[in-house]
């Protein structure tokens, strides 16, 4: 099995934070979002995974030289060989897929990271393919499907009427890579665009009329890292998922003076708390100190220096200093705001 992760996007949308780092490198509850994607994935789909291959933007676009050495040691500490490609022109969906022609192969898992998820579903290996859904109240801003006998019949993007409540999330199962290949391959050649883009439901309309079967993979939580605000929400289910499964998220290292942490929190190694009181739901990234505040709800980075703070629904990029009594603040990496 391998796993197909398309990234090449420059997250505007989460500026500033993503000025400095990819938006799937974007460090939720300890773990890059990517890192999250894909050990889900794994915990899903319940069997060996061989390979995972990320599809990167260019370095003009934003992307860290070591992106592709973080990325391959993703994969590599998942016991999976890591691969890397290059996406240099955004031309869409199935385009992006397509960079990593030379991994598609055999069954696979494609999953753009810009989301999380949780779910109970487990993946029936012999199923031509299966894309997973989540019931939503507003279909009309996203792909959906119908389905009929417990198989998917339609492929609807963005309806303005309504046909159905299961969004397509951007996560799909194929049991045969390579006939996805073939059909990009075909879009490719032939020039066939949508609003000048090469999109995947094109690929899955056209596998579905040659016979193959898609079965839907419903999951009971779907979080969005696309801004700030649904960033911090997630970094909260997050966190309360750790804390279901009784993971201990602080590290033992940390020094608490006069200092509280209430459940759940995330705080990285070698963090000082001096008169402060954390809690619940808050990352603090490793190597920060905060002094004389109280933080709830929040999203903050690595060696982050914040005082006299009282946060809430805050996100703070890493090397950053605050000062002050805003609330709501969202600050990117080596911002001072004192």
């Amino acid at each position: 099995m391998k796993i197909i992760v398309p990234m090449a996007g420059i997250g505007s949308r989460l500026r500033p934070h993503t000025l400095t780092v990819p938006k799937p490198l974007t460090v939720i509850a300890g773990k890059p979002i990517v890192q999250r994607l894909v050990e889900d994935i794994t915990s899903v789909v319940d069997q060996k995974i061989d390979e995972i291959a990320f599809i990167i933007g260019p370095s003009s676009k934003g992307f860290p030289s070591n992106t592709s050495e973080k990325l391959i040691k993703i994969a590599e500490e998942l016991g999976a060989k890591g691969s890397v490609y290059v996406q240099e022109e955004a031309l869409g969906t199935a385009h992006a897929i397509f960079c990593a022609k030379e991994s598609l192969s055999g069954p696979c898992v494609v999953a753009f990271a810009d989301t999380l998820f949780k779910a109970d579903f487990k993946l029936d290996a012999n199923a031509d393919g299966a894309i997973w859904v989540k019931q939503v109240d507003d279909p009309s801003a996203f792909g959906v499907v119908k389905l009929k006998d417990g198989y998917i019949t339609d492929f609807v993007e963005k309806p303005k009427d309504f046909v159905s409540d299961l969004a397509i999330i951007g996560i799909y199962y194929f049991k045969d890579g390579g006939k996805v290949r073939e059909e990009i391959q075909y879009l490719i050649d032939n020039d066939l665009r949508e609003n000048g883009e090469y999109q995947l439901t094109n690929v899955l309309e056209s596998l579905k009329q040659q016979g193959a079967k898609f079965i839907p993979g419903t999951v009971n939580a779907w979080m969005d890292c696309g801004k700030k605000d649904p960033t911090v929400d997630t970094n909260k289910q997050v966190l309360g998922f750790e804390q279901e499964a009784g993971n201990n998220l602080v590290a033992d290292d940390v020094v608490l003076n006069n200092s509280e942490i209430i459940q759940p929190c995330f705080v990285g190694e070698n963090v000082v708390l001096n008169n402060t009181k954390i809690g619940p739901y808050v990352s603090i990234g490793a190597n920060s100190i905060v002094d004389d505040s109280t933080i709830v709800n929040s999203l903050i980075q690595n060696n982050v220096v914040i005082s006299n703070a009282d946060l809430d629904n805050a996100m703070i990029g890493s090397h950053a200093k605050y000062n002050g009594k805003y609330t709501s603040v969202s600050i990117g990496d080596y911002t001072e705001l004192t």
